[in-house]
């Protein structure tokens, strides 16, 4: 019983971590027909410059800055490079992507190196949340869980109940029609692709210190949270996109 528990727990933990990643990835995909095969370099690349930002600042400061230096790196990539090749369909966005997620690997070894990098669990978070059967569960984990709790509360209020969310909804659904309303398409296309990004980077700053941080952890989770997005969605026409 006290196993079968604490491994709920734990794997409660870990599921959240991929809901973390995966709803980037989602907003992506399924709503710019995208797939984003680097995203996962994305949430490694957040861990890295909470890595970095923390060892300067403090793991609080990189909690918020490093998911917006990952966010505006995405939405570059975003307006420099995918937005060149996606009136070409998927296959060269795929390629883009496919590559991409190496250039990302190379880049991190090339700034912090092969090996693992000591990102640790800070200070404050570091004790025990309760025991269970004499077996400690880490407050870590239960932070864990709350940020991945409000990122979905605070998902589905910007997406449900803001106006920005409304004109996120319309310029993706109905490109045309919000662009003849004076929206400007592209740009709220290049900021979807950016917050996803930023989403995969939070996840990356949470999960980068509970479990590690070195440049194969993107590959250790990439196919797993692809496979739970895809199989719930479906391959919309390259045409949705902008120019």
């Amino acid at each position: 019983m006290e196993f079968a528990l604490i491994t709920f727990l734990n794997g409660l933990g870990y599921g959240f971590l991929l809901f973390m990643l995966s709803s980037g990835l989602t907003l992506i995909y399924s709503m710019m027909g995208v797939p984003n095969f680097a995203h996962a370099s994305f949430y490694m690349l957040g861990a890295y410059v909470a890595y970095s930002v923390s060892n300067a600042l403090g793991f609080w400061p990189a909690l918020f800055i490093a998911p917006a230096v990952v966010g505006l790196a995405g939405a570059l990539v975003e307006h420099y490079g995918l937005r060149i090749v996606h009136r070409h369909g998927h296959v060269p966005e795929l390629l883009f992507t496919f590559g991409l997620s190496y250039l990302v690997v190379e880049l991190v070894q090339l700034v912090w190196g092969r090996s693992p990098v000591p990102y640790r669990i800070p200070s404050g978070l570091d004790g025990t949340l309760f025991t269970l059967y004499s077996t400690a569960f880490p407050v870590y984990r239960g932070f864990m869980l709350l940020v991945a709790a409000l990122m979905l509360l605070a998902i589905w209020l910007l997406l449900r109940h803001t106006r920005i969310g409304l004109t996120i909804q319309a310029a993706l659904t109905h490109p045309q029609m919000a662009e003849a309303l004076g929206h400007n398409v592209p740009r709220v296309f290049m900021l979807v692709f950016g917050g996803g990004c930023a989403l995969a980077a939070l996840a990356g700053v949470i999960g980068g210190n509970a479990f590690v941080t070195e440049p194969g952890m993107a590959g250790a989770v990439g196919s797993i949270i692809f496979v739970v997005v895809v199989a719930w969605d479906r391959w919309p026409a390259p045409s949705s996109l902008p120019s």
